[in-house]
């Protein structure tokens, strides 16, 4: 597989994403034979999301049998956002769902997620048109290029370009790839392919679960609590900074100590026989390239002040990189053609998660047609209430970490989770800003570790690195983040946003 792996990266160059959707599926194959072969046995097949999805649907549809229907009063709250109020559920007339509920719920779910599917095709859209131009390849290529000397700058330079890619727009399978440049570069200038996934892997991992911007993670997960898109982002700035920092050098700690001793590399031996890998060629950095680069941070800071002077919200929003697509075709010299077809890639790119949040929505819509989902909210107070807050918001915290493991999708799992997890958190003292701040958390970190995560394993098999080989590496900054991760949630809960801030 290695082989095979080493003759794709010196063939692959980054045309498109149609192209990195046939080699997403190629190294996912891969990836599970690869594990297979060194566990010696073979592998449980995780189900497709999909399936599991569709399983939560009949086991909602199940539950509306067995469980009181009820209801709480709800109210608009002086930011015109809609709460629970305490005190007022009660039992209602049961309405248990049918099989024809269960097959209509994923159209009503469909509908009901509209704005946010459409949302993410949009934006999805726009960034199809951005790696179109080769801009963010040909960025990649000249900082690569000018480390000549200076190769351990390399490192945390290309970790903050990534991670503010999975701050700002999601970044997670268009990493696979720039895997194809990073992981033989890394091995060109001294490290192992281990530190060229890290770099892509990690950075925009560490990004993403820290993101301040991501509207596929916090645009979704506060549209649907009702809180105004992309509040608190000097917070979680802050977070941003402290979160990649701290995986930054855990990866350059490494990278140093592979590049002194390269024996000490746990890919050392499978290395060896790679010495003959180039990265793949990219066109250099030219005027149109940092002409899309200045719109690209343009479009981030009207971003920014269109939310927080104007309330921005999804329409204006998906305005802006629509915007933001076009200018960047037009400065790019793609003509009509060119155009569409990087648009429609992009939302090709965004298709299975955007779907996820229509079928996340059909679980919610058997709950709530069947009159249980105020149910399981009061059950679930009744068995915190008594506990001090700090513990509900850790709690929050944990649930969204456990369920990332089924529903590796972002938005997915924000469409899944919030609608309970907004009206809980007002009944148990904590505010909404802290319920999608344990969510992003808990949702991102572990997509670089679990292997339902999709495009993290066709990224690993891309760089040559086996899953085992990796987590045995990984663990520790995983279980560092997780702590991390705790503070900030307990940090912001009670000094930041206050129940009732």
């Amino acid at each position: 597989m290695i082989v095979a792996c080493d003759q794709s990266m010196t063939q692959i160059t980054l045309k498109g994403i149609e192209h990195s959707a046939t080699i997403r599926r190629e190294v996912t194959v891969s990836a599970s034979a690869e594990l297979r072969e060194e566990t010696g046995r073979r592998r449980f097949a995780v189900p497709h999301v999909y399936v599991i999805i569709f399983v939560l649907i009949l086991i909602a549809a199940a539950a509306t049998y067995v469980v009181p229907a009820g209801s709480f009063d709800r109210e608009t709250d002086e930011s015109g956002q809609e709460v629970v109020v305490d005190g007022t559920y009660q039992a209602v007339e049961s309405t248990p769902a049918g099989l024809m509920d269960i097959l209509t719920s994923v159209h009503a779910g469909m509908v009901e997620a509209a704005p946010i599917i459409f949302f993410v095709f949009i934006v999805g859209g726009a960034f199809g048109v951005f790696r179109a131009t080769g801009t963010a390849d040909a960025a990649v290529s000249r900082l690569a290029a000018k480390a000549n000397g200076r190769e351990i700058v390399v490192v945390p330079a290309l970790m903050i370009f990534f991670a503010f890619g999975g701050a700002v727009f999601g970044l997670a399978e268009e990493t696979i790839p720039y895997i194809m440049i990073i992981a033989p570069l890394a091995i060109m200038l001294g490290y192992d392919s281990l530190v060229g996934a890290a770099i892509v892997l990690v950075g925009a991992g560490s990004g993403f679960a820290a993101a301040f911007m991501n509207p596929f993670t916090i645009g979704v997960a506060q549209g649907i609590a009702g809180l105004p898109i992309f509040s608190g982002l000097g917070v979680r700035i802050v977070l941003w900074t402290i979160f990649v920092s701290v995986s930054i050098i855990y990866v350059t700690w490494y990278a140093v100590r592979v590049r002194r001793n390269p024996e000490l590399s746990i890919m050392y031996e499978t290395d060896r026989a790679r010495d003959d890998i180039h990265p793949a060629e990219s066109a250099p950095l030219g005027p149109r390239h940092i002409a899309n680069l200045v719109v690209l941070l343009l479009t981030v800071c009207v971003l920014a002040g269109g939310v927080m002077a104007f309330g921005w919200y999804i329409p204006e929003i998906s305005g802006l990189f629509l915007a933001m697509g076009v200018l960047m075709a037009v400065i790019g010299g793609l003509g009509f053609s060119e155009t569409a077809e990087a648009f429609v890639s992009g939302f090709l790119a965004m298709t299975m998660g955007a779907l996820v949040i229509g079928l996340a929505y059909a679980v919610l819509t058997v709950l709530e047609d069947g009159s249980i989902m105020d149910t399981l909210i009061f059950a679930m107070a009744g068995s915190v209430s008594q506990l001090p807050t700090e513990f509900a918001a850790m709690g929050m915290y944990v649930v969204q970490s456990l369920t990332n493991f089924i529903v590796p999708s972002g938005s997915g799992q924000a469409a899944l989770t919030m609608p309970i997890m907004a009206p809980l958190s007002d009944l148990v003292g904590v505010n909404r800003q802290t319920a999608v701040l344990a969510f992003q958390l808990g949702d991102g970190i572990s997509n670089i570790l679990t292997p339902t995560s999709g495009y993290f394993m066709a990224a690993l098999a891309a760089a040559g690195v086996s899953w085992t080989r990796w987590i045995r590496w990984i663990w520790p900054l995983i279980l560092i983040q997780y702590a991390l991760g705790a503070v900030f949630v307990l940090v912001a809960h009670l000094f930041i946003w206050p129940a009732n801030g």
